[in-house]
């Protein structure tokens, strides 16, 4: 990949086990197949998904964090993430309908701790058990290509736990430990059979520079230097809006059961378009992120 080289990394056919599932508790790294055309890696792949591209948006900014290393924070009752995941997508079908959906994938299997006195992250041992499955639907999902990419996604109301008992429907991470934000293009395919053919109506996208360690306060002060440089009013906003207890959270991610598979034994995104719990749920209109500038990749 040439330095400055924006676009993701691809995954292949079906997506990669995910963490919890078997020995060693899911992937000792993520490493996902590259295109260096940026095309569709499989030729099985439904047309409406085969020739999506992504971009991600702030790219420099997050390129910025990701040479210091960077740092999300995870609360209790959920703290969002900065930079957002935004991504700006093309190659649609503008008639066809798609749900848009993120997951955060553990990179290692090891647990990590800051030494001050050297600036740099050390491993403390083994990573604490993987936390359930979840994945967030965008909640302007579905909508018709047309729709997502006339303008900036983004993924503004997504909000990272360390509350292992949460029933938010926030995102659940392990403090000190690693993880790479996942995006997922999911065709909804009205025929009847629409099941047998989940492994063909999807593709996910992985951006290497957005990996980042889950903390409960920031480490390295260039972090937060950075944050704060970047966005000086996200953190005393978030700060007094939690602890005057005025959030009102909706339930726009989904908790996973590891029972339903594709053909290969491997959770599909589109399987789990059927869940009713979701679409009874989309959360109040001050709830819903609205839609920047869109873009889509494979």
């Amino acid at each position: 990949r040439a330095p400055g080289d924006k676009r993701p990394q691809h995954s292949d056919a079906r997506l990669p086990q995910r963490p919890g599932n078997g020995p060693g508790r899911g992937l000792s790294e993520l490493s996902l197949p590259c295109c260096a055309d940026g095309g569709s890696l499989s030729g099985a792949k439904a047309p409406q998904v085969s020739g999506v591209r992504v971009q991600l948006e702030m790219h420099a900014l997050w390129r910025q964090f990701d040479q210091l290393g960077t740092e999300m924070i995870v609360t209790k009752a959920g703290r969002r993430m900065f930079p957002t995941f935004q991504v700006q997508i093309s190659g649609m079908d503008p008639a066809a309908e798609y749900v848009l959906l993120m997951d955060f994938l553990i990179v290692d299997d090891k647990r990590y701790r800051y030494a001050f006195h050297s600036s740099s992250w050390l491993v403390t041992g083994r990573a604490d058990v993987v936390a359930p499955s979840r994945m967030h639907f965008h909640p302007d999902s579905p909508a018709c290509g047309a729709q997502w990419m006339k303008q900036t996604v983004s993924f503004d109301t997504l909000k990272l736990t360390n509350n292992l008992l949460d029933d938010n429907g926030h995102m659940i991470l392990n403090s000190m430990h690693r993880y790479q934000p996942r995006f997922h293009v999911v065709y909804v395919d009205p025929t009847p059979d629409s099941h047998a053919n989940a492994h063909r109506n999807f593709c996910s996208f992985s951006f290497p520079e957005t990996r980042f360690m889950a903390v409960t306060a920031y480490q390295n002060h260039r972090i937060t230097q950075l944050k704060i440089a970047s966005n000086p009013f996200e953190e005393p906003a978030l700060f007094l809006v939690e602890r005057c207890g005025l959030l009102h959270h909706g339930n726009e991610s989904v908790g996973l059961t590891m029972e339903g598979n594709d053909a290969d034994g491997v959770l599909a995104p589109a399987s789990f378009l059927a869940v009713p719990s979701y679409w009874d749920c989309p959360g109040s209109p001050e709830e819903r992120g609205t839609l920047s500038i869109g873009e889509r990749t494979n």
